[in-house]
């Protein structure tokens, strides 16, 4: 029987599809995600190249940030029906590590087991193309996908090994993905701040801080907004991408450090203003 899985390296969607809608890459938490639209399509390519096979899973793979668990956004993929998380890890230097192998790992193993006759490959990455070799050894047939300009960000390599490739235009990608601009203090916040004496009384900051969060929070992209609802369901820490953002604008804000009441003030009220269910002590 034919069947068909997908393998999406989510770094380099994220960083080819910035570049494609912007012209350059951006940071993951200025880059907005329709998983729901972005599925879709996925599915409807593995159709059409493996001949309507019929879909195995789609593996999703990212890396962890430091502390080890996934983001909202990973949580969410992991949700997916028909879709399997799998994490390698984000180094010192924000680069993503041990993905390739992973890739390669199921890809070879899928193909030995005789699991998948087709595999839909969303990387760029030179290191894969080993899988690619070996898979094919098994009869399985490859199909590249990549994101304009594909000849500029995968592995020319990579692309002569594959079955088929196909290239997804800026258009394609303006339906799942969403770009807007970091979040920054007021310039005019900012500069009052770093005049300010050091004795301000913890009642102005704690409402400078306040009107921080809000700003913040204004600027999330609906889509983390309900991931972060979905976060909270689960556990009450904030997810570390956002929290070191607020820790660093809070202390850019108020010229200096944030101490343990400030931490968790504004921690509580990112958990308000996100939907995170009240509860009698702060953390």
């Amino acid at each position: 029987m034919s069947r068909i899985a997908v393998f999406v390296d989510a770094g380099y969607l994220f960083a080819q599809g910035s570049t494609a809608l912007t012209g350059s890459k951006k940071k993951r938490t200025d880059i907005g995600l329709d998983k729901e639209v972005l599925l879709a399509e996925l599915l409807e390519l593995a159709e059409e190249k493996s001949n309507r096979a019929s879909l195995l899973r789609i593996y999703w793979y990212d890396g962890a940030l430091g502390y080890g668990g996934p983001t909202p956004e990973q949580e969410g993929i992991a949700s997916s029906a028909n879709v399997k998380l799998r994490l390698g890890f984000i180094n010192k230097q924000g680069q993503q590590k041990g993905v390739d192998s992973l890739i390669v790992t199921d890809l070879i193993n899928l193909a030995r087991n005789g699991a998948i006759s087709d595999a839909l490959l969303m990387s760029g990455d030179e290191d894969v193309r080993i899988g690619v070799e070996i898979a094919q050894g098994f009869g399985v047939r490859i199909h590249l996908l990549g994101i304009v300009p594909s000849r500029g960000s995968q592995s020319k390599q990579l692309l002569f090994e594959a079955d088929t490739t196909a290239e997804w235009s800026k258009e394609i990608v303006s339906k799942f993905l969403t770009v807007t601009p970091g979040f920054q203090p007021d310039r005019d916040d900012v500069g009052e701040s770093q005049d300010q004496p050091t004795g301000d009384t913890e009642s102005d900051v704690l409402s400078a801080l306040a009107d921080m969060v809000d700003r913040f929070v204004d600027e999330l992209h609906d889509d983390q907004v309900v991931k972060l609802g979905e976060h909270w369901t689960r556990t009450r820490e904030v997810p570390p991408e956002y929290d070191r953002k607020l820790l660093a604008t809070g202390g850019t804000l108020i010229g200096r450090n944030l101490n343990d009441e400030e931490k968790r003030f504004y921690r509580q009220l990112f958990r308000d203003k996100t939907g995170s269910p009240r509860r009698d002590s702060f953390s």
